[in-house]
């Protein structure tokens, strides 16, 4: 049976009713954070991502959620899925998370332990506080938050994915091998962020990706530097020059065929606030040419994400006769992520110093995405988000990372409205170590996801 027609509440006792979660909210973001979530069975044993998995499960099904499965995905992952009735003829709301998390990088560099969530100066510490399982804690504040006031206006389907920083795919094909389980009328994805704290932000682009692993080989076996160097190809050597092709001058993003000229029409980032949120050093310079919102919103960027070859401590004096490395190509809106891996393919095989061998292993891709930000469903954020942030406006920006899942959900429901919201904040440093969260983020963003469930099912009542 569904339930009662919804009364609104007041926007004032949906706001007292968040503030007073608030504590909840960081107790089960620490049980959530303590799971060493890492998609990556070479990293952290896959127990861990099922115990997470498990958990938000049964955090939805506290909730009253029904339809509640872990999803076994064809990438060998588990995304959680379940649904919440809301009245008759309401529309229905998609939200997303994912509880699976970077790895911690290095351990030692972290001031309080990755998976263990510490308050410091006024912000919460851990992996995944902010990127994503702090998206999956404001989903289910901002739900609460209505509950306790009458009810939820809509039909809510929550997704969990548990891949999603692997660039795997698993829920995307998943997706579109059962069309109808995330059909909705709008989605609201959780994992981007504010531009600057304080400033409530949609993003209203993102870029696409495409990752590779290129092995370059030159020799049958490794050789003594003394007795061979000089006159031996080092396959090392050769990876570092096929790399450096990767760049010009001015360390802007070189692929052959690959247009790297686009201009961001939008909000701008000032560049000396960028290079406060990315803590360059003084003195280095920033790489590329344009605007810094030019560079990161609207142009490819190649990363270096990883090398195999032999470490300082332990090395030999030998002449290597493989390596390897993984390469991370970020693609704008405009630009097909197939194309642009058969481009990087055709450049690293064609820049190959000295006739070295060189093969090529796609491990991810995902296409960028553009959205509509004059829909309805943005108006209602809108209208949402300027009462959580009072005295502030609605912007929009660009976001350089990836969500794959949105063109998949965008190409299964055409007709469907996706927004972008979440606590990535610079000041968050998600994807490095000490990431963090903001408390008041948090609670100012559950407040506006609640808000703008109660506008927009008025708007489409």
């Amino acid at each position: 049976m569904p339930p009662a027609p919804f009364a609104a509440p007041t926007a004032e006792a949906v706001a007292e009713t968040v503030a007073s979660l608030l504590p909840r909210a960081r107790a089960e973001l620490a049980e959530l954070v303590a799971f060493r979530s890492v998609a990556d069975p070479a990293q952290f044993p896959r127990s861990e991502c099922e115990a997470a998995a498990n958990w938000v499960a049964a955090a939805l099904r506290a909730e009253g959620f029904q339809d509640v499965a872990l999803l076994d995905t064809p990438d060998g992952t588990q995304s959680v899925y379940g649904f919440l009735p809301g009245p008759e003829g309401a529309p229905t709301v998609l939200l997303y998370a994912h509880y699976d998390v970077q790895p911690p990088l290095d351990v030692d560099a972290w001031v309080s332990p990755p998976f263990e969530l510490t308050e410091r100066d006024g912000r919460w510490y851990g992996r995944g506080a902010a990127d994503c399982k702090g998206g999956f804690i404001m989903h289910l504040t901002a739900l609460r938050a209505l509950k306790a006031n009458g009810g939820v206006p809509v039909g809510v389907k929550v997704i969990a994915e548990g891949s999603e920083e692997q660039g795997t795919g698993g829920l995307e094909r998943y997706a579109e091998a059962h069309p109808e389980l995330l059909e909705a009328d709008t989605v609201v994805i959780g994992d981007t962020g504010n531009f600057r704290v304080g400033l409530p932000t949609v993003t209203a682009s993102l870029r696409g990706m495409t990752m590779l692993r290129v092995t370059v080989d030159t020799l049958e076996g490794n050789l003594h530097s003394g007795q061979f160097g000089g006159a031996a190809p080092d396959a090392l050597a050769a990876l570092i020059r096929l790399l450096d092709s990767l760049r010009a001058q001015d360390g802007s993003t070189t692929v052959d065929g690959l247009a790297a000229d686009g201009v961001w029409e939008g909000l701008e980032y000032p560049e000396e606030d960028f290079r406060k949120d990315a803590r360059v050093l003084d003195g280095v310079e920033l790489i590329g040419s344009g605007s810094v919102a030019d560079r990161i919103w609207a142009r490819p960027a190649v990363t270096v994400i990883g090398i195999d070859c032999p470490p300082v401590v332990g090395a030999t004096p030998s002449v290597q006769a493989r390596a390897r490395a993984q390469i991370s190509l970020r693609v704008p809106p405009g630009t097909d992520a197939g194309e642009a891996t058969k481009l990087l393919t055709a450049h690293l095989h064609a820049h190959a110093p000295w006739g070295a061998r060189v093969s090529v292993e796609q491990v991810g891709q995902g296409q960028p995405f553009l959205a509509d930000v004059g829909s309805p469903a943005y108006a209602s954020m809108a209208r949402a988000m300027r009462v959580a942030y009072p005295g502030e406006e609605m912007q929009s920006a660009g976001m350089g990372g990836s969500i794959p899942l949105c063109n998949t959900l965008a190409a299964l429901y055409p007709r469907a409205e996706i927004l972008l919201i979440g606590l990535s904040e610079p000041e968050a440093q998600i994807h490095a170590v000490n990431e963090s969260v903001s408390p008041q983020e948090l609670e100012r963003l559950s407040l506006a996801e609640a808000l703008f469930l109660v506008d927009y099912a008025a708007s489409r009542a």
